[in-house]
């Protein structure tokens, strides 16, 4: 399978853990290096309460204050031109941190592939969310929630079924 994806990325973002293990997972079945997308400011769990109208991620997401900062810019983003982007769904779309960092990195001729784990949601137009904010117009393809704990097996469907 690395033969025909010798330049993949797998970039996450995962508020309490889940995204990280599907990420590390499809890294190690794709033989393809790891970068997690991290706040310069944690989440804390109260930053989190999706119930509370005042907490950081409701802000965030109703766009009442201006997306979080990266903790840093060292993704290897020019070495690889396949990146697997991956998030938990929030509000129907990607967390604003991931918006955040298609903002922030030259994806010109990038493919972006994207992953996600949801508590309910699919993926809905994230893909035209990020799309939005995403420097050098990248080709961004709806991929699929991964929930649970996705077998080899099921990871490598989800890849070989792609159109690349």
């Amino acid at each position: 399978m690395t033969d025909l994806l010798t330049s993949v990325l797998i970039v996450y973002f995962s508020a309490t853990g889940t995204t990280a293990q599907v990420a590390q997972n499809l890294a190690t079945v794709l033989e393809a290096p790891i970068y997690e997308i991290q706040p310069k400011e944690k989440y804390t769990q109260a930053d989190l309460n999706w119930n509370d109208p005042q907490s950081r991620s409701s802000l965030e997401m109703k766009n009442k204050i201006p997306y979080p900062e990266l903790a840093d810019l060292n993704a290897p983003i020019k070495n690889h031109d396949i990146i697997f982007l991956g998030f938990p769904i929030w509000w129907g779309t990607a967390p604003k941190i991931v918006n955040q960092f298609v903002k922030s990195y030259d994806l010109s001729g990038k493919t972006i592939i994207l992953f996600a784990t949801s508590g309910g949601d699919g993926l809905g137009n994230t893909a035209e969310d990020l799309k939005k904010d995403a420097r050098g117009n990248p080709k961004i393809i709806d991929g699929k929630i991964l929930n649970g704990d996705p077998s080899d097996e099921q990871l490598k469907n989800f890849v070989n079924g792609l159109d690349l």
